[in-house]
């Protein structure tokens, strides 16, 4: 049977005060440490993720099974129904991780080799978290036509497409193209991962501040992939349009600015959302949008300082601060809270609160993965994000917690479930399933791989990490 679902926590204190937090210098020299451990890990690992046999192979006479001549058996019975790839093969579980580098976190065009290890930790994630088979794919494209054709070509491999670190606005049409169609599931992060993730953290800062998402202003930093989703999923769930304001380097994104012919032509998605908002009212900079919010959703430039102290003093009584650019956040949490602010969140897993994209894709693709789904529209995004809403009352709702971490991992199942019973609604599923099959299921493929990483560490397998102790074995 499917665990009960916790009900909804009353045991938070919106107005308590946080505990003692490290000052902005320290973040920064935090950062600085954890960047340089990162490298010097990456030199002696020299990768984060490998192929590992998953059938038996007794001796060189079993592959007469898993090659030839047995193998030709199973390729005539998908010849003969191409479905049955997904029952024979290990496409049932298999994504791509595709990217042309052209936006790669906060540190911009990088190209696809500076992406590969980026693509790599988020395969890392995948198999970690979500039990998916996940392949990294840089590809070396200039155009988002040259990149849609790729993964038209290597979907036959998939079964599903998560897209990467494209630059907007490219990433829009290339989405787009690619539901349009490919008869499997096609993500893309930056955008909806983050988007869910961020609509998941604000559903509980707002409960926890005693806002209703109807009567909020909010402030969206940045009008490229991730807050152009968010602000989209923020009005289908209710959010007066007229109250969303969104900012780019050229100030407040409204239906009378100067460059919005140009919008039309070169962005028609950034365009669309300035007529629907119309600034929200507002007109001129950062700091005039700021001035009264509730919340600020910041999504770009990864320079402490972008968000300044004095910008959040101005806002509302107990203003929320998301500030969620890589690697470093647009104002240090510890500046944002002397500035006054009630909730704070960054996309750093070393501060509270961290609105992790990893909370979200992982189980949206087991999700999609297990029901067989054909796409991922919007209204899936949306059952992820309000599913790890309610899952994050399980631990309680405060406001150093209003997202679950990725040690929390019993909720990861229910957001699963619930992902496979929205496609199952929607009549997009190829499998159907009650929602405690699919959470029996989820919980099962999601277990493993933790288990598997933990057998390899014990066996000596996978070495220890070069700059720690190494833990005394376990007598046998």
């Amino acid at each position: 049977m499917v665990e009960a679902r916790p009900p909804r926590s009353r045991k938070s204190v919106p107005l308590a005060s946080p505990p003692p937090e490290e000052t902005a210098e320290s973040e920064a020299s935090q950062t600085a440490a954890l960047s340089e451990r990162a490298l010097r890990l990456a030199r002696y690992y020299r990768g984060k993720v490998e192929t590992v046999p998953k059938v038996p192979v007794r001796s060189l006479r079993d592959f007469s099974l898993w090659y030839t001549p047995g193998i030709a058996a199973v390729s005539e019975e998908i010849k003969r129904d191409p479905a049955r790839a997904f029952d024979l093969t290990g496409r049932w579980n298999t994504i791509a991780v595709l990217t042309d580098g052209s936006r790669v976190l906060g540190l911009g065009n990088i190209g696809p080799q500076a992406a590969l290890p980026v693509m790599e930790g988020k395969a890392l994630l995948f198999k970690y978290l979500g039990g998916v088979d996940a392949v990294p794919l840089p590809v070396d494209v200039s155009t988002p036509e040259a990149l849609i054709e790729t993964a038209l070509r290597i979907a036959p491999a998939f079964g599903g497409i998560n897209l990467e670190d494209i630059a907007s606005p490219n990433c829009f049409q290339v989405l787009e193209e690619l539901q349009r169609q490919l008869p499997i599931p096609v993500w893309h992060d930056d955008q909806l991962g983050t988007a869910a993730a961020t609509l998941a953290g604000l559903i509980n800062a707002l409960q926890l501040t005693g806002r209703t998402l109807a009567s909020t202003r909010t402030v969206l930093l940045g009008a490229g992939a991730a807050n152009l989703a968010t602000a989209r999923l923020l009005i289908r769930l209710g959010h007066d349009p007229h109250q969303l304001t969104l900012v780019d380097h050229n100030g407040v994104l409204h239906a009378e600015r100067e460059d919005l012919d140009e919008l039309q032509l070169r962005n028609r998605w950034k365009y669309r959302i300035a007529l629907e908002t119309d600034g929200g009212g507002r007109r001129g900079t950062l700091a005039e949008a700021m001035a009264g919010a509730d919340v600020i959703l910041a999504a770009s430039t990864p320079v402490p300082g972008t968000v300044r102290p004095e910008w959040v003093r101005s806002m509302a009584p107990h203003p929320i601060v998301f500030a969620l650019a890589n690697p470093l956040p647009e104002i240090w949490p510890a500046d944002a809270r002397a500035a006054g602010a009630a909730v704070v969140a960054t996309g750093r897993g070393d501060f509270p609160n961290q609105v992790n994209n990893s909370l979200i894709f992982p189980c949206v693709f087991r999700g999609v993965l297990d029901a067989r789904a054909r796409s991922i529209p919007d209204e899936i995004v949306i059952a992820a994000a309000e599913e790890l809403a309610r899952c994050t009352s399980t631990r309680g709702i405060t406001e150093q917690h209003i997202l679950p971490t990725m040690d929390e991992r019993e909720v990861f199942p229910h957001v699963a479930a619930a992902v496979a019973e929205s496609a199952v609604r929607l009549g997009i599923a190829r499998v159907r399933a009650t929602r405690e099959e699919f959470y029996e299921r989820a919980r099962t493929l999601m277990a493993r791989p933790a288990a598997l990483t933990e057998a390899l560490q014990r066996s000596g397998l996978v070495d220890p990490m070069p700059d720690e102790p190494v833990p005394p074995k376990n007598p046998r």
